[in-house]
């Protein structure tokens, strides 16, 4: 009796040594670890609850090998142990463990609190339907659920409903269970019935209205309740229910106010989310990270850049020590106002002064870069990044391909994969997007296959990408039939497929395509109208041009841009409308910049209008005194009329300015590789095979009529010079390269970075006939198809 009495005293006194370590004190684990050994060296053999004891403070001290080491040494462990384990188990995210424990329990031992442990395990594991399973075979098991079950279960619930009938079912059962009285079990249920008024298949309005109902009946109500009610009629797009719901609140609490803020700002109604703002302020309502987020996020939305630095201003001033959660969410939304309201600099400075950072932080940077086009910025800071994830890589991607860096956005797509990161749809788009500026067409359609492979065919972005692409390396059928199979398409796949059109020559069917898409309702932009007035432009459609020009703020109230009156007066211009040009260039509400000299200087080249042609060329000079282009194309005007005199005045006037004109290069894809050749190439290795090639073919060209037209060249020889020197353009070489290399039937796709030729593009449509191939050519401002003989363009470039 003495000894059991001694033992009894040790026991309580371990007991009470345990009660002291508080999970939540930092030096607890070490506490329970010095009893438990303490326990050891003496010889004492813990059992029940003090072993129960030392099992939950080591799970709850994430020491939980420790904790598993003594269940398993217990012979027949106990409810409370094996509930403290599953407990634990969910804690770390091992649901397999969890459930180990939790089926290995016999029926007879198992308890309300025991099935309670592993529906919460389910639920706060994200695993609903396992959850609301569980909770069936509970019931039927004759295990009565309480408050903490239905909690619980509806919370499962919420993840996966998408059926009023298993609204209503649970909503009958809380009620027979009698636990209806329970403010979070209603809480619970008001989620349920508000997660499933988002599904496409319910009746919103009715399930929002059940959710009202049990609200209104709550005999308690707390901040969960409000909030739940407010973030339902939010994310159901009945903000105006929403806010006739708070001003009805008795109490002014922050967390609903937050999330009325935050549907106005999802929703894009920043003036709403500022004003309630305001209200805030002048109600003393206590301000938060999630009220300073939401406010900042929409005034970078909005543009409201100096309310913005305002909002910054007061945070500085009102929160002298912020915690660190709060300083992260705030610093990381005060990241992206100011670098999408193009204040770079100021937003790397808060990035270098933030006490901590995630990777949402560091992307925030490397978007500010990509976005402003310092893609050399970009690249360093992508190299600094010791973490990243899909979103960093995609940004840079993205980035490199829409800033003109094809090459090193594909090199890049493939790093990624290569370091286990399988593209989403928006990484497809990027490295897509990189075909379309490199125009090589045999890894975009690579890129393609892996994107339907993967499941992204019906991505918008993917799609949009797929359609500019495919019209960018010369197959405009491959980016129609994109299109008409795109189960969505958005402005911006309209406005690629008719720029694509109108890149190819098919006015007619651009405008076509345009008016269709009035029909169905789509409201043109401001680029519709660039990509119409384009096609128009390229097909000579001159009267559709005029009305479309003149319907932009007519009939849609968009107000013309200088890029809009720089594509109407080219259009013009190619016309030889030059009097009505001149008159709307007088008529625009903005003194011309250079977009509508070039547009007028281009016209004159195409027409030999020399007095407007000096004109807008002196306008150039003044503008933008080192682009090359100004001082090639009144070149070239003085070379066509023979005024060699003024031509050497001009290219002494670019050397004496430091101007370099751009060389002529041409490129063409063979096996998967991209073959590049200059003017007179002497680097291609194959460049000899290629001029014996095109000695002979030429000759096959003059049994059909074909002569060089020596008035292109723009430089004062002999004939035979002249036309030798057309010989040797890159077009004509890569071209002839491609008839060598390709097999017989396959189409010719050469890309140039400056306008074609004019003997090049007489010559191109012989050796189309003499070779019987279709030969496509892309240069600096549209595509030519060359098919027997015949130019698309129908000779009007």
């Amino acid at each position: 009796m003495k000894n059991a009495n001694s033992i009894r005293t040790i026991a309580n006194r371990y007991a009470s040594q345990l009660q002291l370590c508080d999970p939540k004190n930092p030096i607890a684990s070490s506490l329970s670890r010095t009893v438990h050994a303490h326990m050891i060296s003496s010889g004492f053999k813990p059992r029940g609850h003090i072993l129960n004891r030392l099992i939950d403070v080591y799970s709850k001290t994430s020491k939980l090998i420790y904790a598993r080491q003594l269940f398993d040494e217990i012979p027949q462990p106990d409810i409370v142990s094996r509930t403290t384990l599953i407990a634990a188990h969910s804690a770390s995210g091992n649901l397999k463990l969890a459930r180990d424990i939790f089926s290995k329990t016999p029926l007879q031992m198992r308890d309300t609190v025991f099935y309670n442990a592993m529906i919460t395990a389910y639920s706060h594991n994200n695993d609903g339907h396992a959850a609301v399973e569980l909770f069936c075979d509970m019931r039927r098991d004759n295990f009565k659920p309480d408050n903490f079950t239905f909690t619980s279960v509806l919370s499962a619930l919420a993840l996966v409903v998408g059926e009023e009938k298993q609204c209503m079912q649970m909503h009958c059962a809380v009620v027979k269970s009698g636990t209806g009285l329970f403010t979070s079990v209603l809480n619970a249920l008001i989620s349920v019935y508000v997660k499933c008024a988002s599904s496409p298949f319910v009746s919103s309005r009715s399930l929002i209205g059940a959710a009202r109902r049990v609200f209104d009946d709550m005999p308690k109500r707390d901040e969960l309740s409000w909030t739940t009610m407010i973030t339902g009629y939010v994310k159901n797009d009945d903000l105006e229910a929403a806010r006739e719901f708070l001003d009805g609140m008795n109490e002014k609490l922050g967390v609903a106010w937050n999330a009325l803020i935050s549907g106005y700002v999802h929703h894009d109604f920043y003036q709403e989310a500022l004003e309630m703002f305001r209200k805030m302020l002048m109600l003393g309502i206590q301000l938060d990270e999630f009220t300073y987020t939401s406010v900042i996020s929409a005034c970078a939305s909005a543009g409201l850049f100096q309310l913005g630095k305002q909002v910054h201003a007061y945070l500085l001033r009102t929160e002298a020590k912020p915690t660190l959660d709060f300083s992260l969410s705030v610093n990381n939304a005060l990241l992206t106002l100011y670098w999408k309201c193009g204040k770079i600099d100021e937003a790397r400075v808060i990035f270098n002064q933030m006490p901590v950072r995630d990777l949402v932080s560091w992307n925030a940077i490397l978007s500010a870069y990509v976005s402003a086009g310092r893609i050399d910025e970009a690249k360093s800071f992508f190299g600094e990044m010791r973490e990243r994830n899909l979103l960093t890589w995609t940004v840079m991607i993205s980035g490199l391909a829409q800033n003109g860096f094809g090459e090193d956005g594909l090199k890049l797509f493939s790093q990624m994969r290569l370091e286990g990161f399988e593209p989403c749809d928006y990484a497809f788009a990027g490295a897509i997007t990189s075909c379309a500026t490199l125009g090589v067409l045999g890894n975009g359609r690579q890129l393609h296959a892996q994107l339907v492979k993967s499941g992204y065919e019906s991505s918008l972005s993917a799609g949009n990408a797929l359609i500019t692409m495919y019209a960018r390396c010369g197959v405009v059928e491959a980016a129609s039939c994109v299109f008409y199979t795109m189960p969505n398409v958005d402005p911006v796949s309209w406005n690629a497929m008719i720029a694509a059109l109108g890149q190819h020559g098919d006015g007619v069917q651009a405008i076509e395509l345009y008016e269709r898409m009035l029909k169905k309702g789509i409201l043109p932009d401001r680029i519709t109208f660039l990509t119409v007035l384009s096609a128009c432009s390229h097909a000579g459609l001159v009267e559709e041009g005029r009305r479309y020009f003149d319907s932009m703020h007519g009939l849609y109230g968009i107000t013309p841009g200088e890029d809009h009156y720089a594509r109407f007066i080219d259009l013009l211009c190619r016309a030889g409308k030059f009097s009505e040009a001149k008159d709307v260039i007088e008529s625009m509400p903005f003194k011309p910049g250079a977009p509508i000299w070039e547009a007028l200087l281009a016209g004159c080249r195409i027409h030999g209008n020399m007095d407007s042609g000096i004109q807008a060329a002196e306008q150039l000079f003044q503008l933008i005194p080192q682009h090359d282009g100004t001082y090639v194309l009144l070149s070239n005007m003085y070379a066509t009329l023979g005024r060699w005199d003024d031509v050497a005045k001009v290219r002494k006037l670019m050397r004496d300015r430091g101007v370099k004109k751009e060389p002529g290069c041409s490129w063409i894809e063979v096996e998967n590789k991209v073959h590049v050749f200059l003017v007179d190439d002497t680097v291609h290795p194959e460049v000899q095979a290629v001029y014996e090639y095109l000695e002979q073919l030429v000759l096959e060209m003059r049994k059909l009529g074909y002569a060089p037209d020596t008035k292109f060249v723009l430089h004062d020889m002999e004939s035979d010079q002249k036309e030798h020197a057309l010989s040797t353009h890159s077009e004509k070489l890569a071209v002839a390269f491609g008839l060598m290399k390709l097999p017989h039937g396959v189409t010719i796709r050469v890309l140039k970075n400056l306008r074609i030729c004019g003997d090049c593009h007489n010559a191109f449509k012989f050796m189309s006939k003499v070779a019987g191939r279709e030969i496509v050519v892309r240069d600096g401002k549209r595509f030519h198809h060359f098919r027997n003989g015949e130019c698309s363009c129908g000779d009007y470039w």
